[in-house]
C-alpha cells in the first residue's frame, strides 16, 4: 500500500504488478493485485467527500464532494506537469553541465600536453641558451685577442707614422735648402749674364776670345741647376710614397675597426637572442598567448601591465591589420627603454609603453571603444 502511494502521489506513476514488485522487492502475484485494487478502493472513497458543514441540502453534499474530488485530481494534474517541466528543464540543465564538464576535461587534457610541450621546449631552450653562452664566452675570447692584435697594429703604424713624417720633414728641409741654393744660383746666374752682356757690348772686339769660356761657364751652370731640379723632383717623389704608405696604414687600420664592429654588434644579436631565449623559457606560450590575447582584448590593467612588465614581449605578435583604419600594417618601433606600435596608413599609435604587451593594449584601445 505505501508502495502504491509513493508511486501514484509523488512519482505520478500507475501502480501496477511490476512496478510495485521493482519498489518493494517483494510480493507474490496473487497479493500485489489485491492490495493494488485495494489502494484504488481508498482512492475512490477518499475522493467522494460529502460536504457535512453549511447550509447546503442533502442532494448536492455528494455531488459537491464528488467537484472536490475533481478540483483535485485536476490540481494533481496541473501539479504534474509543472513537475514534468521542471524536469525537463533540470534534466537541460544536468545535460550541460555534463556538457560543459566534458568541454572542460578536454581543455584540461590540452592544457596538461600544451604544459608538458612547453617543458620540452624549456629544456631545449636551455640547452640552446648553454651553447649560445659557450659560443659567447669564445667570441669574447676572439675579440679580446682581435682588439690586442688591433692594439699592437695601431701601436705599430703610429710609430711608422712618426718616423715617415721625421723623414718627410728631414726631406721637406732638404727640399727648402735646394730651393734656396737654386734661388741664389739663379741669383748669380742672371747677375753673371747681366755682366757678361756688359762685357760683350763694351768689349766687341774681344768677345770671340772670352765667348768661349763664359759659354763653358753657362753650360756648367745650366748642368748645375738641372741637377738641382731634378733633386727637387725627386724629393717630391718621395714625399708622395710617404703619403701614399700612410694613407695605406689608415685604410688597414679602419677595415680592422669595421670588423671589430661587425664583431661586437653580431655579439649583442646574440645576447638579445639569449635573452628572448630566457623570457620564453620562464613563461609557456601558451600562458604568453593567453596574456598577449587578454592584453589586445583590453582586459588587462595597467597595474597588470605594470607587474607583468617584459615578461610576456617574447610571445607578443604584431596584429597583421591595423583596428582603425584595417588596411596598414603597425610597426613597432623602440626608443631606448619605451615601445611604440604605430599604423603608417592611419598614423594610429598606442604612445610611449614600458614594454610589447603594454604597447599593444594601448593600440587596440581606440577600436574597442568605437565597437563598445
Amino acid at each position: 500500500m505505501h508502495a502504491c502511494e509513493r508511486l501514484f502521489f509523488d512519482f505520478g506513476i500507475r501502480p501496477s504488478i511490476a512496478t510495485v514488485r521493482d519498489l518493494t522487492q517483494t510480493g507474490s502475484a496473487s497479493d500485489i493485485p489485491k492490495d493494488i485494487e485495494a489502494f484504488w478502493t481508498r482512492v475512490r472513497s477518499a475522493s467522494r467527500v460529502r460536504i457535512e458543514s453549511g447550509a447546503i441540502p442533502e442532494a448536492l453534499q455528494e455531488r459537491a464532494g464528488e467537484l472536490l474530488g475533481l478540483l483535485y485530481s485536476q490540481a494533481q494534474d496541473c501539479a504534474r506537469a509543472a513537475l514534468a517541466v521542471e524536469q525537463q528543464q533540470i534534466q537541460s540543465m544536468i545535460e550541460a553541465t555534463e556538457s560543459r564538464l566534458h568541454d572542460a576535461d578536454v581543455r584540461h587534457a590540452a592544457m596538461k600536453e600544451t604544459y608538458q610541450r612547453s617543458e620540452s621546449r624549456a629544456e631545449a631552450a636551455a640547452s640552446r641558451i648553454a651553447a649560445l653562452e659557450a659560443e659567447l664566452a669564445a667570441l669574447r675570447g676572439h675579440e679580446s685577442h682581435a682588439h690586442d692584435g688591433l692594439q699592437t697594429l695601431i701601436a705599430r703604424l703610429e710609430r711608422e707614422n712618426e718616423a715617415l713624417s721625421k723623414r718627410i720633414e728631414q726631406e721637406q728641409t732638404a727640399n727648402a735648402a735646394l730651393r734656396d741654393r737654386l734661388d741664389a744660383l739663379q741669383t748669380e746666374l742672371r747677375e753673371n749674364t747681366e755682366h757678361y752682356a756688359r762685357q760683350i757690348k763694351d768689349a766687341v772686339s774681344d768677345a770671340e776670345r772670352r765667348v768661349k769660356p763664359m759659354l763653358v761657364e753657362l753650360d756648367s751652370l745650366r748642368t748645375m741647376s738641372a741637377t738641382y731640379q731634378s733633386g727637387v723632383r725627386d724629393a717630391s717623389q718621395k714625399e708622395f710614397e710617404f703619403i701614399q704608405q700612410l694613407s695605406a696604414s689608415k685604410g688597414r687600420a679602419d677595415r680592422l675597426e669595421i670588423q671589430i664592429r661587425k664583431q661586437s654588434d653580431e655579439i649583442d644579436a646574440l645576447a638579445r637572442e639569449r635573452d628572448a631565449l630566457r623570457s620564453r623559457g620562464a613563461m609557456s606560450d601558451a600562458v604568453g598567448g593567453t596574456l598577449c590575447a587578454l592584453a589586445a582584448q583590453g582586459r588587462l590593467s595597467a597595474d597588470e601591465l605594470a607587474t607583468l612588465g617584459t615578461l610576456a614581449d617574447a610571445h607578443v605578435e604584431l596584429p597583421a591589420r591595423c583596428p582603425v583604419c584595417e588596411a596598414g600594417e603597425p610597426e613597432l618601433s623602440r626608443h631606448e627603454d619605451e615601445f611604440e606600435l604605430s599604423c603608417p596608413e592611419c598614423e594610429h599609435t598606442s604612445g610611449a609603453s614600458s614594454s610589447k604587451l603594454a604597447a599593444l593594449a594601448g593600440f587596440g584601445k581606440p577600436a574597442r571603444a568605437e565597437t563598445s
